[in-house]
């Protein structure tokens, strides 16, 4: 049976270190995940409730970034597509190398936080030595088998539905309202940014994976 296990590990030691110090406040989420290449491990990037100019500015000047672009803006968020440098590649390539599939991949400063896939649970613990033993620190913290063979129903991350279930049992959808965005976010032990970013992009996905399916609207 496969295992999932969460990861962080200081954005100075994986990638965008210069980008997310200069702007701390900026939560950035990878979009869509392809780790069978490592090149375009994480090809896309949503940035949001930050200083976009700082952030912008420095990633330009990042030296784990060989070369990006604004694809995409809509209200506070900013889809950037990144090439990466040669040594952002040969790392996850050493990844890849040691039975780890990338699920999820976010950060904000200082940190990256990563959810991957290992076919044995072994292989956790073979992961963190590895990196370890070379200097690179991947924290290990919750890890886990799978309890269903889906972990994206009706497009959401784990995370997403986390955030969605807890808002509605706390009260936070409710009129007038039980909990603030704040207060929820204390719940979750994450920043009120990352609960704003969760709760949008969760109903968007329900949306099309409910609501839009069947009809011409489905893309």
């Amino acid at each position: 049976m496969s295992v999932i296990a969460d990861f962080t590990i200081p954005a100075e030691a994986f990638t965008l270190q210069r980008a997310l110090t200069a702007a701390p406040d900026m939560t950035v989420e990878a979009e869509r995940l392809a780790s069978h290449s490592a090149e375009w491990a994480l090809p896309f990037l949503w940035a949001s409730s930050g200083d976009f100019e700082r952030f912008h500015g420095a990633m330009q000047d990042d030296p784990t970034v060989a070369s990006m672009a604004v694809i995409e803006e809509a209200d506070s968020d900013v889809l950037y597509k990144i090439h990466w440098s040669d040594s952002v590649i040969e790392l996850v390539n050493e990844m890849i190398d040691q039975e780890a599939t990338i699920l999820e991949a976010q950060a904000q400063a200082p940190n990256w936080w990563l959810r991957l896939r290992f076919s044995e649970e072994k292989q956790v613990s073979s992961f963190h030595d590895h990196f370890a033993e070379r200097g690179h620190r991947f924290e290990v913290g919750k890890v886990y088998h799978p309890s269903a063979p889906r972990q994206r129903k009706y497009g959401l991350t784990t995370e997403q539905r986390d955030t969605l279930v807890a808002a509605s049992r706390k009260g936070y959808f409710s009129v007038p309202r039980d909990l603030s965005t704040e207060e929820l976010a204390d719940v979750l032990g994450v920043s009120s940014n990352a609960v704003s970013q969760r709760i949008r992009r969760a109903c968007a996905n329900l949306v099309q994976h409910t609501l839009m399916v069947g009809t011409d609207e489905e893309e």
